[in-house]
């Protein structure tokens, strides 16, 4: 598996971290920990932006790794 393969896996598990983590914010009970998933997920957002940076620069640099 090339790098380029673990980076794009990576990221496609963050997406479904973060998307669970949506859910449970909007199923929890108590505001505190709707609170702190919200949180969570915010910052997994940002995680995201990083590592779908990082896979553009990986197809600047690496053209034959293009494409999802």
């Amino acid at each position: 598996m090339t790098v380029a393969s673990q980076v794009k896996q990576c990221l496609s598990t963050l997406k479904g971290i973060e998307s669970q983590l949506n859910t449970f914010s909007i199923k929890a009970q108590d505001e505190e920990s709707r609170q702190a998933f919200h949180e969570s997920c915010l910052i997994t957002r940002k995680v995201i932006v990083d590592i779908e940076n990082r896979v553009g620069e990986l197809e600047r640099e690496e053209p034959q790794y293009k494409g999802f």
